[in-house]
C-alpha cells in the first residue's frame, strides 16, 4: 500500500517568539556554504541600528525563501495592489500643522 500522503509538520510558536520583532532594514551575506541574513531596524534619533535577528541558512533554503516570498508578493498585490519600492513620493505632514491635535498655533 501507497502512502501518497504529505507528511504535515507539527510547529510548538511561543508567546515570545509570536508577537515578531519590526524591522526595515535587512543585511544579507554569504559564503560558499549558508546565507545570512541580519535584520535591524532603523529609526530617527538612534545613533546606529542594532541588529535583532540573524537568520543562517543553506543556498537551496535561500532559494526557497526567494521563492516563497515572490509568491506571497505575487498573491499580496493580485488581492491589494502593487507595492511600491520606495521611489514613489510620499504623502508626509508635520503634527504642527494640525494646530486642533495640539500641535502647535499656524499665525
Amino acid at each position: 500500500m501507497e502512502n501518497n500522503e504529505k507528511k504535515q509538520i507539527q510547529l510548538e510558536l511561543k508567546p515570545e517568539i509570536a508577537k515578531g520583532s519590526y524591522s526595515n532594514l535587512a543585511i544579507i551575506s554569504h559564503s560558499q556554504s549558508e546565507f545570512i541574513i541580519d535584520f535591524a531596524t532603523v529609526l530617527p534619533g538612534l545613533a546606529k541600528p542594532e541588529i535583532s535577528n540573524r537568520i543562517v541558512m543553506t543556498p537551496e533554503h535561500a532559494k526557497r525563501l526567494l521563492n516563497a516570498l515572490a509568491d506571497n508578493i505575487n498573491k499580496f498585490e493580485n488581492q491589494f495592489g502593487k507595492i511600491g519600492n520606495g521611489t514613489e513620493p510620499k504623502g508626509t505632514f508635520n503634527l504642527a500643522d494640525f494646530a486642533n491635535l495640539g500641535g502647535g498655533n499656524k499665525s
